[in-house]
């Protein structure tokens, strides 16, 4: 873990999404956070020692989600398939598949296995694994606010990009992100079709790899949009202390409105963020996600507040 000094940055972007939106001074307390994403071989550790079976793993109830075929109770997560040919942006379904028996240690699906995959972040985990797991280790999960201020490493000068005002400077790969026309056109000039091994792109200015790219990561807070410094508690003019962000999921998973599945804050995008598809590549972008999803992007790393 690496120990960050704490201090006010400006959170947010108003050049992107709307609910990065609006600008906001913010202050962090010092704490400490993981250098790079759990791996695979430490989430294996975890399981050994716990016996932990993650969300992915567990056959869902038919009770849980009304209008569910009761055949399709079975284990699985969700894994990206690229599809052979252009497809229409606004439709998920057309790059998402559910995979029976898809799980951290399956990532592509029940065929495939984590071995030679030791050092890439775990993937397939709920926020609820992802809890469990920083429970284990004696951590916690990062806020939003200290996750935004860790991927900045320092910088508060205005840039979209953890390393500056380009995406790719002089043509080099920063990042694992989706370079080509997503979700069927991946030239892979990062090397990388899915996950890459942590560490594997330059770290930023505090010495944190892999901010930015490679997995979507969990933090603790319940998605809700940003609240005006104005209308925020605030420990000094404009700034706004520590924020935890609602009390309560309030927001839910808008495909599935019924369920009313509540969402937390997972940020930094992954590898599958590309510049005609979510540029989410950055340290102010943010997505809701529900509490139980678990797909084959999204991952996860701790901090600790105290010492």
């Amino acid at each position: 873990m690496i120990r960050l000094p704490g201090g006010i940055f400006t959170m947010g972007s108003t050049a992107f999404y709307p609910e990065e939106r609006p600008l906001r001074r913010v202050k962090v307390d010092p704490f400490w956070i993981d250098a790079t994403p759990v791996t695979n071989r430490q989430f294996a550790e975890f399981v050994a020692a716990t016996g932990h079976v993650t969300f992915a793993e567990i056959p869902p109830d038919p009770k849980d989600y009304p209008g569910m075929d009761p055949a399709l109770a079975k284990p699985g997560s969700l894994v990206f398939t690229p599809p052979a040919h252009a497809v229409p942006l606004d439709d998920w379904t057309q790059w998402w598949s559910f995979s029976f028996g898809a799980d951290w240690r399956h990532p592509h699906g029940p065929d495939s296995s984590i071995t030679g995959l030791e050092d890439h972040p775990v993937v397939h985990v709920t926020f609820a694994d992802a809890l469990a797991y920083a429970k284990w280790a004696g951590k916690a999960l990062p806020t939003e606010a200290e996750w935004e201020f860790a991927a900045r490493g320092g910088q508060d000068d205005g840039h979209e990009y953890q390393w500056g005002d380009e995406l790719a400077p002089g043509g080099r790969m920063m990042a694992n992100y989706f370079q080509g026309t997503f979700p069927h056109g991946n030239t892979l000039e990062d090397g990388w079709e899915r996950t890459s091994p942590v560490g594997s792109f330059p770290a930023n200015a505090y010495g944190l790899f892999d901010m930015i790219g490679n997995v979507w990561e969990w933090t603790r807070d319940w998605y809700a949009d940003p609240v005006p410094a104005k209308k925020a508690k605030a420990d000094a003019c404009c700034v706004i202390a520590n924020p935890r962000g609602p009390a309560k999921g309030a927001s839910y998973d808008r495909a599935t409105p019924e369920l009313k599945i509540p969402r937390r804050v997972t940020k930094g995008g992954s590898h599958l963020c590309a510049e005609n598809y979510c540029q989410r590549y950055r340290p102010a972008a943010r997505q809701g996600q529900a509490v139980d999803s678990s797909t084959s992007h999204i991952g996860f790393r701790c901090v600790r507040r105290s010492g």
